[in-house]
């Protein structure tokens, strides 16, 4: 717990590219933090690299408070680098690599959110630590630094002093978690009540992304046949039917399909299945038995195992935090 006497500083770091959620997600959350008596609970500052006005990706502006090198990294209780193109990419000075080398090796804790991750990574304060970054760049950041392990799924991750974040709204996941770390839990399910969040999130980062990355076959047959297959997730779709439909073999069809999808037809039945009972549950109406019966599930009971495998949570559990409510 955090003594309520002296607010500890959130230094939000800021560079040209950011996210802009990545930012004010955190920045916002932290401003409505309360110890008792209705007192802030921290103190902010927003950082840049000159100091001056820092453009976002969105092209939305953002005015900074301090610059990096003239910030006292000694005062830095919490610092936070927000992700997006610009971190993820950029270059580190030696004046930058140094402020957040000396913040890190002083501040009770370092985050990262979404691509926030790459930036900090160059600085080697991640080697042989724990992170997690956006999924589609999770490959990438691993690759770039072996001496990381970087698990793809998390919603966020604790490795000591140092934290990450999925994308962008999972950095409001893990300022929850900060917040329920220094001020207790009921502060941070206030603040979670007030901006309507989950105060935790299930599953993983799979159950988030919009739409199913499914790659397409270049082979014609196999394109058109994924085509058929996407209208038409209540049949069967077994090997043999899907090989009969393009003139295969089961086990050339298989084989060919592999390698031109980059998976076996079988889970990528399964996925399509997925994203397809994933999108109707978030629409007000079907039962779950009636999406299982709609996607090509048979029954519930087998979606249920499909969620869980794949998402980690149950379809109900899905509905529930994502679905659109049914008006009275």
């Amino acid at each position: 717990m955090i003594d309520p006497s002296k607010p500890p500083l959130v230094a939000v770091l800021a560079l040209p590219g950011c996210q802009l959620l990545d930012v004010t997600g955190p920045y916002d959350l932290f401003a409505s933090a309360r110890h008792a008596g209705d007192k802030p609970a921290y103190r902010l500052v927003l950082v840049s690299l000159d100091g001056d006005r820092v453009e976002t990706e969105s092209g939305l502006s953002l005015e900074a408070q301090a610059r990096v090198g003239t910030l006292d990294p000694l005062t830095v209780d919490t610092l936070i680098i927000a992700g997006g193109p610009g971190p993820r990419t950029a270059d580190i000075d030696d004046t930058l690599r140094h402020w957040i080398a000396m913040v890190g090796a002083t501040a009770r804790r370092v985050a990262a959110v979404c691509t926030g991750a790459f930036l900090l990574a160059r600085t080697g304060l991640l080697d042989g630590r724990v992170v997690t970054t956006h999924w589609q760049h999770a490959a990438t950041l691993a690759a770039r630094h072996p001496a990381i392990t970087v698990e793809p799924d998390r919603i966020f991750v604790e490795d000591g002093r140092f934290w990450s974040s999925a994308g962008v709204t999972a950095g409001m996941d893990l300022t929850l978690a900060l917040i329920a770390r220094d001020l207790g839990r009921s502060e941070a399910l206030r603040i979670a009540r007030n901006k309507v969040m989950a105060m935790q999130r299930s599953g993983g980062q799979r159950q988030y992304s919009a739409e199913l990355a499914l790659q397409s076959a270049a082979d014609d047959r196999l394109a058109s046949l994924q085509a058929w297959m996407f209208e038409n997730l209540a049949d069967r779709l077994s090997v043999e039917d899907l090989a009969l439909r393009v003139g295969m073999t089961p086990r050339t069809f298989a084989r060919r399909f592999r390698h031109a999808v980059g998976e076996s037809p079988a889970a990528f039945v399964e996925r399509a299945r997925l994203d397809a009972a994933r999108r109707q549950l978030e629409r007000p109406g079907a039962a779950v038995e009636e999406v299982a019966a709609r996607t090509g599930f048979m029954n519930a009971e087998r979606m249920r195992r499909s969620f869980q495998r794949a998402f980690g949570v149950s379809p109900a559990e899905y509905r529930r935090q994502f679905g659109v409510p049914t008006q009275p």
